[in-house]
């Protein structure tokens, strides 16, 4: 995969230099927004949802350690080091906090040589088994074998060892994946899935002459064969929409990133007995709590935390974003990013009956063997991917599921492939045409507006 991404850069390196004339203007990505936007909490919240949105940013800022059940196995110590561009909720930071956490403490860690200072944080799966079955799970990065805390903890008893990276990179068995922001994630858990269906209905005839397909994550055997497997409904969160709730979201997340076992995911993911320092489950409700937030777990204040995160603030369109927002839509982008759904009812009056203007239809997309990671979630097939949400992609530094770009062109590009025997041709494969026959002009004015979200 490293090979690969090196050759697409060079190939749309080499094609920029070979079509610029001399003093032709040439369209580019206008770099990270300055400023933060994002990280406030929802208009409307009551004193006791502020309560717990609070109590819930604190944990999710918090560093694990050994005594509170960190690893054995883990890819960092934090939620907020993952999610913290451009504030704390966000994606990934310009210098990554794994290659510190690595040696962090006397840990003995060698960093994979995926993970650059300068680079994304990553997480690791591996396509398949040496058996040739299917793989597709998260193989953390880290152990804490060697690792002394300041507070006590000490795990220079525990043996475990880090898995062979370099050989899994070497026979291009792993695949990477960087942070999906969490603003704004109540309204998008609020989105009933008669919105997210009628919305594929209404955009049919124009998706259909685009090329463009797209279906919700769905996992029943049923007419909609793509239904979530236990209730019917749609699962939206995650690069392939495989996680049905925030509760679930974080709690799978506390448990494969941090090696913290808690009450959805009881369990630990190693289970060497000289390397368990922390009662299973590691993070529990505390029924002796003082307060409604002190007897929340973990996990329940990250689910408040990013329930009641407000949405990024885009920036005030000047005239050439407004031209672009206007060909963003007639390029055929508007076909997969929806502007914008809406929440349906809720007891929580800030997310009752409220505009989202996510830029995503959440459904599953076919994007070709350029982008295919080749696992599969849920009912998402290797070459499938939730469209992204574009609100607060202004402030993005890295781009794709792997990070392997922080150039909005080459991000926009790569979302074009044609099929080989393994996968289809891309879905999006049209709209890029398109985009590639605006004028340099008018891809200016597409890559401004997309930077002002």
């Amino acid at each position: 995969m490293t090979k690969q991404i090196v050759l697409l850069g060079t190939a749309l390196a080499l094609l920029a230099t070979a079509t610029r004339a001399p003093g032709q203007f040439i369209s580019r990505d206008p770099g990270v927004r300055e400023g933060v936007s994002a990280g406030g909490m929802l208009e409307g919240l009551t004193h006791i949802q502020q309560e717990v949105f609070r109590a819930g940013l604190e944990d999710f800022g918090e560093e694990d350690g050994i005594l509170s059940g960190l690893g054995p196995r883990f890819n960092l110590d934090s939620c907020a080091g993952c999610h913290a561009q451009p504030a704390i909720g966000g994606t990934s930071p310009r210098v990554n906090p794994q290659v510190a956490v690595a040696t962090a403490n006397d840990a003995r860690n060698v960093v994979p040589s995926f993970i650059k200072l300068d680079g994304p944080v990553r997480e690791a799966r591996f396509k398949y088994n040496a058996d040739g079955s299917r793989d597709g799970g998260v193989h953390a990065l880290f152990v804490i074998s060697g690792r002394k805390d300041r507070d006590g903890g000490d795990a220079t008893g525990c043996t475990i060892t880090q898995e062979n990276f370099e050989a899994q990179v070497a026979r291009q068995n792993v695949i990477f994946r960087i942070p999906t922001p969490v603003f704004g994630l109540g309204l998008i858990e609020a989105i009933p899935d008669y919105v997210i269906v009628a919305n594929q209905r209404a955009t049919a005839s124009t998706r259909s002459a685009l090329g463009v397909r797209g279906r919700p994550n769905f996992t029943l055997p049923t007419p909609n064969p793509n239904r979530n497997g236990n209730d019917g409904t749609i699962a939206r969160f995650g690069w392939k929409a495989q996680n049905k709730s925030l509760l679930l979201f974080a709690g799978e997340a506390y448990n494969v990133e941090q090696g913290i076992s808690n009450e959805l995911f009881p369990h630990e993911r190693a289970e060497e007995a000289n390397c368990q320092f922390a009662w299973a489950p590691n993070d529990t409700t505390n029924m002796d709590g003082a307060t409604a937030a002190d007897m929340l777990s973990g996990i329940q204040k990250f689910t408040f935390f990013m329930k009641f995160l407000a949405p990024p603030e885009p920036a005030g369109l000047t005239e050439s974003a407004k031209r672009g927002k206007g060909l963003f839509s007639s390029t055929g982008c508007a076909a997969c990013h929806t502007p914008t759904l809406m929440t349906g009812p809720s007891e929580v009056a800030a997310l009752n009956k409220k505009p989202v203007n996510l830029y995503s239809d959440l459904m599953l997309h076919a994007m070709g063997p350029g982008l295919a990671d080749d696992i599969l979630q849920g009912n998402a097939a290797g070459d499938e991917f939730r469209t992204s949400p574009l609100w607060g992609l202004g402030q993005r530094i890295f781009f794709l599921h792997d990070g392997r770009t922080s150039d909005l062109k080459e991000a926009i590009l790569a979302h074009r492939s044609a099929g080989t025997s393994r996968f289809p041709a891309s879905e999006a494969n049209q709209v890029i045409a398109r985009y590639l026959d605006l004028s340099e002009g008018d891809k200016q004015h597409l890559l401004n507006f997309l930077r002002s979200l």
